[in-house]
């Protein structure tokens, strides 16, 4: 007999995808379709497992938890009592559980992302079910009941962030970034408490504030977050200087300071929790805060103790209700370029290793405990070995917050589309390749490493890159090139620039005669404008002057303007803002400025001018850096802002780094898009934690440096 597989969805979850999309072949409108990159994201392929505490950790024991095709991470294993949680959910009358004979499940509350957009589930997973047998292959593929948490929030087209989420009562409590706090590059990121029967959302962090990695108490009575408080996000892209604060969980009231910098807080019970910070020595360290049982939180009462010692960095702390015997912990040890999980004895004061002997070469992240203390749960690279999915998607669709508009995350960075929209150009450092919008015909079209793409929109197949290194001085040898895609000779491409000064971002005018370009040929990046055929041997003439940088130019559709990201407000300060500037030099303007060092990049007009679309770290933070893979800048999102620079909507929400935007010439259905490239689980960790401090040592990960693509190259 066949494990079964019990799917229960809102039926507004069902309306919400089976809206109707407008044909390919329609006019933009008002909304279009825009893809972009977001940083390793396409290799992503997570899955939740877990492994007992108590026994000899292999692969034997080790259980997928969630479903293999989905990217599931940041689990939770709840207290709350299965037929509880099922009594609240809508449509109970849709549910049928394996019966009264099946043994007590495994439950299960996490993030999610997909359908296009992240939520967080419940799944309940029956293993030894009535029908099922003893095999290994029967406990991989359980009984298994899933519901989305967070359906009647979908249906409102509410898109945001999901992150480390908990079950208390009848209560979930989640952070998310739906609401616009008014104010560039602060946060959105706040925490919130729904009820599961009513779907009643209260905020519980205050206006203004962003709250991160949020923990509820054994009692359910207090939550405890990491917080910058009112100071708000500095611009830190490593271990954050949060403190920890503890609230009431059910209004977010008597709001406390208890811990002076601290992130990833959890609690053992009321009065007593663990969380990490960087040491004096610099090493990253758990440390254990107890309160004073009948007295208030404050940070003059707390005492705390480091926890772990030096000489390994320990972070992401899990705990379970009155557990005093150990913690698990992820670590990154001086002799190993993986992330593991660990359980450390609070009272031998000794580490368990248990990942390390499953899969000793994969990275494993943010541990947490059942209840009961006898399982401990993390995400990892799922393998096809237990019939996971491996397939990768060219495009993948994304939720779109704005009607009419799509919205794909594309595999590779700088996409663009070729001018009847059949073909997209895009960067897999290094060098430049060419497929066919619905995944076929995929070549590389340029060998040398390269960055940024333009297709020429009159000479059918000429697409225009930079030719160099990524991330250099003004006097680096980077050259524009053209390609020829359809030459399949090895020289099908023509030198465009000659003095090698960081000539880079090119983007053609609308007529195909000009390209405007950033180059260092003056001591400082500055615009130029040249001939898009015979490059500056026939012509070229400056477009800005000053010791300042100007680049990631785009020209708009009718060539009235061209958009630009400049520094000219504060030289040298690492702050860009965007700017337009029309070709003959005049009409200079600021179109939105990004905040104290902030930035925004790569902006592209939308086929009618009406628009454009970049990105920017205007929504701040979302999540603790820590707890993903490695991000240059783990900030970055996606927004669109008409010329005038109002009516900025943010399209994207995720910890990520989302970066080189770019409009299609027409309306894609908002469908994944696959291709026969074969799917790869593979990440790096943050590089950040292959210091080993004192010892001088910097570990090397596995796979070649990934690419930054909110960044200034």
């Amino acid at each position: 007999m066949k494990p079964q597989s019990l799917c229960i969805f809102f039926l507004l979850h069902f309306f919400a995808l089976l809206c109707t999309a407008a044909s390919e072949h329609e006019a933009p409108g008002t909304g279009g379709t825009i893809v972009f990159t977001t940083l390793g994201r396409s290799n992503y392929a997570w899955d939740i497992y877990t492994l007992p505490t108590s026994d000899p950790p292999s692969p034997s024991n080790e259980l997928r938890v969630t479903d293999g095709e989905s990217v599931n991470f940041n689990g939770h294993f709840p207290s709350t009592s299965p037929s509880s949680v099922l009594s609240l959910l809508h449509n109970r009358s849709l549910i049928r559980t394996p019966g009264p004979q099946a043994p007590p499940p495994l439950q299960l509350v996490y993030v999610t992302e997909r359908n296009g957009m992240p939520n967080i589930y419940y799944d309940a997973l029956y293993y030894g079910a009535p029908g099922s047998t003893r095999s290994r292959s029967a406990l991989e593929v359980p009984v298994r009941l899933q519901a989305p948490l967070l359906g009647l929030e979908e249906s409102k087209n509410r898109v945001s962030m999901k992150d480390r989420p908990s079950l208390s009562g009848e209560n979930l409590i989640y952070v998310s970034t739906h609401e616009d706090p008014g104010e560039p590059r602060t946060s959105w990121a706040a925490v919130y408490s729904t009820h599961l029967g009513t779907g009643l959302t209260r905020r519980l962090t205050p206006s203004g504030i962003a709250d991160f990695s949020p923990a509820v108490s054994p009692s359910g009575v207090w939550t405890a977050v990491a917080s910058y408080g009112k100071e708000g996000w500095g611009g830190e892209v490593e271990e954050l200087s949060t403190d920890i604060y503890v609230f009431l969980t059910r209004d977010g009231t008597h709001r406390v300071k208890v811990v002076e910098h601290g992130g990833w807080p959890c609690w053992v019970d009321d009065s007593t929790l663990y969380f990490h910070r960087r040491s004096e020595d610099q090493w990253i360290s758990v440390y254990k805060a107890t309160f004073p049982k009948d007295k208030p939180f404050s940070t003059e009462l707390v005492t705390i103790q480091r926890v772990t010692p030096p000489g390994l960095h320990a972070f992401t702390p899990a705990t379970s209700p009155g557990n005093h015997k150990f913690v698990a912990v992820a670590t990154r040890r001086p002799n190993s370029s993986f992330r593991h999980i660990e359980l450390f004895d609070t009272v031998k004061n000794e580490f368990t290793e248990l990942t390390r002997h499953v899969s000793p070469t994969t990275h494993h992240l943010n541990p947490f405990i059942s209840p009961d203390s006898a399982r401990v749960g993390y995400h990892k690279c799922r393998g096809e070995s237990n019939g996971a999915k491996a397939t990768q998607l060219l495009l993948e669709n994304v939720k779109s917050p704005v009607p009419n508009l799509s919205l794909f995350r594309m595999y590779g960075s700088f996409p663009s589309f070729s001018p009847a929209g059949d073909r997209i150009a895009y960067v897999d450092f290094p060098g430049v390749y060419v497929v066919n919008r619905d995944g076929s015909n995929l070549r590389q079209v340029f060998h040398l490493n390269a960055f940024g793409s333009a297709w020429d929109p009159v000479r059918k197949g000429i697409v225009y890159t930079s030719a160099g290194p990524e991330f250099s001085s003004v006097s680096t040898e980077v050259d524009i090139v053209s390609i020829n895609v359809d030459d399949v000779e090895q020289s099908n491409y023509r030198r465009l620039t000659i003095d090698g000064k960081n000539n880079a971002f090119p983007s053609p005018s609308p007529d195909g005669k000009r390209i405007v370009f950033r180059s260092g040929r003056s001591g400082h990046k500055n615009l130029y404008i040249m001939d898009a055929i015979e490059g500056e041997t026939s012509w070229i003439e400056r477009l800005t002057d000053g010791p300042w940088t100007d680049t990631m130019c785009n020209w708009s559709p009718d060539g009235d303007w061209i958009a630009f990201s400049s520094d000219r407000h504060d030289p040298g300060s690492g702050s860009f803002e965007l700017y337009m500037i029309h070709p003959n030099g005049t009409g200079l303007r600021r179109l939105l400025r990004s905040g104290s060092s902030g930035r925004v990049n790569h902006p592209s007009f939308r086929p009618d001018g009406k628009l454009l679309v970049f990105t920017t770290d205007y929504g701040g933070i979302s999540a603790e850096p820590i707890s993903n893979p490695h991000h240059y800048q783990p900030y970055g999102e996606i927004f669109t802002m008409k010329l005038d620079g109002s009516d900025m909507k943010r399209l994207t929400h995720n910890s990520y780094e989302d970066g080189t935007p770019t409009w299609a010439p027409l309306y894609i259905n908002p469908v994944d898009v696959e291709w026969p490239r074969k799917g790869e689980c593979a990440f790096e960790d943050c590089h950040w934690l292959n210091e080993m401090p004192g010892r001088g040592i910097k570990l090397v990960g596995p796979w070649g440096l990934a690419k930054p693509q909110c960044g200034v190259f």
